[in-house]
């Protein structure tokens, strides 16, 4: 039996800072990367956190609220998009650990005549190649009608709509494979949803039980959770903010903090913290998530196609896992995020021992920049820099 019990996130608390206050002072040019995004390129607000070891200390630049000026906290919540893969991802290798499944098996196995026409064939695809994005299957975010829904005024419309998984899988099955399985890269959201379904099927219990009960609540994550058809973020939480993806600088700004998140569900729908996020990642780089042999999976990576996913140069991508190289020479290793509204960013050096999460509440300018300049600062400041590299 399915287990459908609704979820309810707790208190906006999380994983303290050693002061219990999480607003340690961060470093000087820190904080100066912080104020200049929200000067030039116009950000609402733009916070981050920084974990070394159990030692955290927080920063942040303009608003979480435009309209009341409150400003931003270590631990509001916010929407953090593709991270959301990470969590799908490690549910996955952890059901393999158990030998519930393997992720050498196909997605007919597990989700019989579901993936099939026009090319697409889900007896040759594997679960590894779902969560490594090889399995050549169309992103259904890219399908026209799903464009025309939410991106540009027709979200403004459209953002309060429910889709179940299975649809989204059909809408992105009514488009032929970009490649054959395994034998190209392309990043999909499709691969993920049905990732999510599987979890289900191999557990019966919704990826959103999977996630509090596996991840959310054994590491007291206590702002992280997966919604349902709610609308609202409940708690302390960013506005989220978004010009609807004009290019214009003087473009309408809309507040979009609610919507409907099942249209980006176990690809892109969670709610977290920076404070939760840093928990979770160090937590994950120093491998107490996983097993070795799923650790290592999920941590094997390919080099990414120049202008297929970040706008950054020198990332590879693994199981819910990517790397980057920053340009001062340093790698980290972590996931970001994007939805309507919302930028996230969290990445950490390979043994967890510093971790830096970022959030931007908008969805306009360059936050992928601004993030990569961040982290580069921070990992060239004295007072930050781990030994060793």
């Amino acid at each position: 039996m399915t287990d459908t019990t609704p979820h309810t996130p707790g208190p906006t608390t999380g994983p303290a800072s050693a002061d219990g206050s999480g607003r340690a002072p961060i470093p000087v040019r820190v904080q100066e990367v912080l104020d200049r995004a929200v000067a030039e390129q116009g950000f609402p607000g733009y916070s981050v956190q920084i974990r070394q070891g159990e030692r955290s200390s927080f920063g942040a630049a303009g608003f979480a609220d435009t309209g009341s000026g409150r400003e931003r906290l270590p631990q509001e919540r916010f929407r953090i998009g593709s991270t959301t893969k990470t969590f799908a991802a490690i549910l996955l290798l952890r059901l393999e650990a158990e030998g519930v499944l393997s992720l050498d098996d196909t997605v007919e196995t597990w989700l019989p005549d579901l993936v099939r026409g026009n090319g697409n064939d889900g007896r040759s695809i594997t679960l590894e190649q779902l969560l490594s994005m090889t399995s050549g299957l169309f992103n259904y975010v890219l399908d026209e009608d799903i464009l025309v829904r939410f991106n540009g005024p027709g979200f403004l419309e459209h953002r309060f709509d429910s889709f179940t998984p299975e649809e989204l899988v059909r809408t992105a099955l009514a488009h032929p494979p970009e490649h054959s399985p395994g034998q190209g890269w392309n990043y999909c959201n499709t691969g993920y949803f049905l990732a999510g379904m599987i979890i289900e099927r191999a557990t019966g219990q919704t990826f959103a039980r999977q996630v509090e009960q596996h991840l959310a609540r054994p590491l007291g994550l206590t702002s992280t959770y997966v919604p349902g058809e709610e609308k609202d973020i409940p708690g302390t939480h960013a506005r989220h903010y978004s010009r609807l993806y004009a290019s214009a600088p003087d473009a309408p700004v809309y507040d979009v903090t609610e919507l409907n998140a099942s249209a980006a569900w176990a690809a892109g729908g969670m709610v977290s913290s920076t404070t939760d996020l840093n928990h979770f990642f160090a937590a994950l780089l120093r491998g107490d998530l996983l097993p070795p042999a799923q650790q290592a999976r999920m941590f094997t990576t390919a080099p990414t196609p120049e202008g297929k996913w970040l706008p950054i140069p020198d990332t590879t991508y693994g199981l819910g896992m990517s790397s980057l190289t920053l340009a001062g020479g340093d790698t980290v290793w972590g996931m970001g995020g994007a939805i309507n509204g919302s930028f996230c960013f969290t990445y950490g050096t390979r043994d967890g021992g510093l971790v830096i999460s970022q959030s931007i509440n908008c969805d306009w300018g360059n936050p992928i920049g601004a993030f990569a300049e961040l982290l580069d600062t921070a990992l060239r400041s004295p007072s930050l820099r781990p030994k060793g590299i």
